[in-house]
């Protein structure tokens, strides 16, 4: 749509004033990298994408001998900043975290991207994964998915539910659970996990099925109640909360998952170097508990088994996205 067009040029035309002007990449990559790196996110800082990064970062300063600077480019799932990726030179020097909402669901659910977020930003590393929980209010009678699923169907009009953004996880994930347990849902998108939570601790929706490691420390702090794990085995941070295929879900096994990704031509000598010191990152014990206790798994993969593993998501998530009519224009 018009809006939406003119929203992502005008997002793609602010200026990156902390950074240096980007310069043509050397014939021969010896001296790469000689100054930061920008690693754009789709979200606002503060999230997934940012905390990964912020794991690794004394080590990845420590081996290629520059910091990282995160630009925050928050929107349409992810899309604005991978557009931003994808527009910028290919000189090593601007990566992409993207994610499951960028390059696993949004291909199919944005009918009129300018660009191929699998062809012109392709995979570098795939850094981890993640599950979702399902989330309610604490004073919502629903203790459990049985619970959650009468209500509905006593109260059609409270089954709502919240996405961290159209395209996500959350997303696809609520418009599955609602397929999955016969009843018609309601979707309403936000800016993030952070508002997605809160229009759940406010009431303005009736559940949520977001971020794990999020809504943890909410559940934790009796802010909201956590009914079920996205995931077919129980996430290691809250081994005490049955998946919904515990409770019933039928076929219900949905992770987020972020890596790094790069302006399609970036030399490979780069692409090879950053993925495998990133790789050495993830294996390293410190840096893989940090992530565990976050409430995520290592999962590290290289450029071309990355990339593979995108072809299959977008395979997954395609059928579910035209079934659901949920494409976005």
């Amino acid at each position: 749509m018009t809006h939406r067009r003119t929203l992502l040029a005008a997002t793609l035309a602010l200026p990156t004033l902390v950074l240096p002007a980007l310069r043509p990449a050397r014939a021969d990559q010896a001296g790469w990298p000689d100054r930061p790196l920008r690693l754009v996110i789709g979200a606002n800082a503060g999230g997934a994408s940012d905390i990964f990064l912020r794991m690794m970062e004394t080590r990845l300063r420590e081996r290629l001998g520059q910091p990282m600077v995160i630009d925050p480019r928050p929107g349409a799932g992810g899309m604005v900043g991978a557009e931003v990726v994808a527009r910028s030179p290919p000189d090593g020097y601007t990566f992409f975290v993207n994610h499951i909402a960028s390059h696993g669901i949004g291909p199919s659910l944005y009918r009129r991207l300018s660009f191929d977020p699998l062809r012109d930003v392709p995979g570098v590393v795939r850094l981890a994964a993640l599950p979702n929980v399902l989330i309610v209010k604490p004073d919502t009678p629903a203790r459990d998915v049985a619970g959650l699923v009468a209500l509905m169907k006593a109260e059609p009009r409270r089954a709502v539910f919240a996405s961290a953004g159209s395209g996500t996880s959350s997303h696809l994930g609520g418009v599955l659970f609602g397929q999955r347990v016969g009843v018609e849902v309601t979707h309403v998108p936000y800016r993030g996990t952070a508002p997605s939570m809160a229009a759940v601790m406010n009431g303005e929706v009736l559940f949520a099925i977001d971020n794990a490691p999020a809504s943890r420390q909410q559940v934790l702090a009796g802010m909201l109640r956590a009914i079920g794990v996205s995931t077919a085995r129980r996430a290691s941070t809250m081994p005490e909360l049955p998946t919904l295929q515990e409770q019933g879900v039928p076929d219900f096994d949905v992770s987020s998952w972020y890596g790094i990704a790069a302006p399609a031509g970036v030399p490979r000598p780069i692409v090879e170097r950053l993925s495998a010191e990133i790789q050495d990152a993830l294996n390293d014990p410190t840096i893989a508990q940090r992530v565990r206790e976050y409430g995520a798994e290592p999962a590290p993969l290289g450029p071309a088994a990355y990339d593979d593993f995108m072809r299959a998501e977008v395979a997954r998530w395609a059928p579910l996205v035209r079934a659901a009519g949920v494409t976005v224009d």
